[in-house]
């Protein structure tokens, strides 16, 4: 079965961009967001990647089980 990024809405935040990367790359969740934070503060595009995925990326679906 392939693996697809889906935004996670059981363990969400915010929109679940982060949640849903973590659980895509089988990585912890609080990494991802550690990660994006310190890219929001020191980079600044953190932000904008951020809000973009949370618009193009899709909600996982009701049957999909992790």
């Amino acid at each position: 079965m392939e693996k697809k990024l889906y935004k996670d809405m059981k363990n969400k935040k915010l929109c679940g961009v982060c949640a849903g990367l973590a659980k895509y790359l089988s990585v912890d969740v609080t990494i991802v967001r550690l990660v994006t934070a310190l890219i929001c503060i020191f980079a600044g595009a953190g932000l904008i990647a951020y809000l973009v995925g949370a618009l193009i990326i899709p909600e996982e679906p009701e049957s999909i089980e992790g």
